[in-house]
């Protein structure tokens, strides 16, 4: 093999050089295409991981076949030597009516639970790094301190299982949730005495929309903590998934804080509605890492 080709290769193995997290893709900006097929086209694309959001039209959690289908897709990842990070954010799985309801948050909360304990199970058969999720908006008529005492109380259970399962969760602010910043994601952690098992998610885009110390700031804040990482853009006060270069963020110093913090996890391209033009998308958010990457 000349030095070219093995140059070319190794390229394609490690699109950022030196970073010691993996480069993924959220199958959720992959709806029109079969999930072998959205992993072919992002194995031509450069990329050494998946954010699996469980649910249509993928992996239906629920399936009678949910972990066989688990088990062929690790076998393939093998064969990739790709990672894997579960997502919970499916919209329509538990209510066909109401998207992402019922939540943590919802007075009942037994389908939520019941898919939460599902995933880990999953996650388990797929060697996940993590399993991420998200506390839900808090219901109308309901307060916010009642809100809270729920999310914890369930909270406890779902740790409970991923600890017995040796499952990572990673939990996720949203803007607009009950827990909406990395701080009150850390808040929760402590609440519920700080437990190894439960780690943080961070979305990049998110920073910009409502962390008030920016993407750099989350960023040292989850620090140690952090266990998923969801790559796109955002303009401030608006949650709208933007391709990178399209909104504020600045990805040159997302990635540089990445390193520094010395994050070995997966940072995964998260547009979801971006299923229209996927290939196009992941090709043009790959070459944006790859430059802000080179541009530290």
């Amino acid at each position: 093999m000349s030095d070219t080709l093995a140059s070319a290769i190794d390229a394609l193995r490690h699109p950022l050089p030196g970073a010691g997290f993996a480069l993924g893709y959220g199958t959720n900006g992959f709806a029109d295409h079969p999930l072998d097929r959205a992993v072919e086209v992002l194995e031509v694309a450069g990329y050494g991981a998946i954010a699996l959001t469980l649910g249509h039209p993928h992996l239906d959690p629920f399936a009678d076949d949910a972990f066989e289908q688990a088990a062929r897709l690790r076998e393939r990842l093998d064969d990739l030597g790709w990672r894997v990070v579960v997502e919970t954010g499916t919209r329509y799985l538990l209510d066909p009516f109401v998207k992402h309801r019922p939540t943590l948050v919802d007075v009942d909360a037994g389908a939520r639970m019941r898919f939460l304990r599902r995933a880990i199970d999953l996650a388990v058969v797929l060697r996940a790094d993590c399993v991420s999720l998200w506390s839900g908006v808090v219901p109308d008529g309901m307060s916010r301190g009642h809100a809270w005492q729920l999310l914890v109380d369930r909270m406890r259970e779902v740790v409970a299982h991923a600890e017995a399962s040796g499952v990572v969760l990673g939990f996720e602010p949203e803007p607009g949730m009950l827990v909406e910043t990395v701080a009150d994601a850390l808040r929760l952690r402590d609440e519920l005495g700080a437990p190894d098992a439960l780690g943080i998610t961070v979305d990049l885009g998110h920073c910009v929309a409502v962390e008030p110390d920016g993407v750099v700031g989350a960023l040292r804040s989850a620090g140690d903590l952090l266990v998923n990482v969801q790559v796109d853009d955002m303009l401030p006060g608006v949650h709208e998934h933007l391709e990178l270069g399209n909104g504020r963020l600045d990805l040159v110093a997302a990635l540089t804080t990445l390193h520094e913090i010395g994050y070995r996890g997966v940072a995964a391209v998260e547009l979801p509605r971006h299923s229209h033009d996927a290939p196009g998308a992941a090709t043009r958010s790959m070459r944006a890492l790859r430059t802000a990457w080179e541009e530290r």
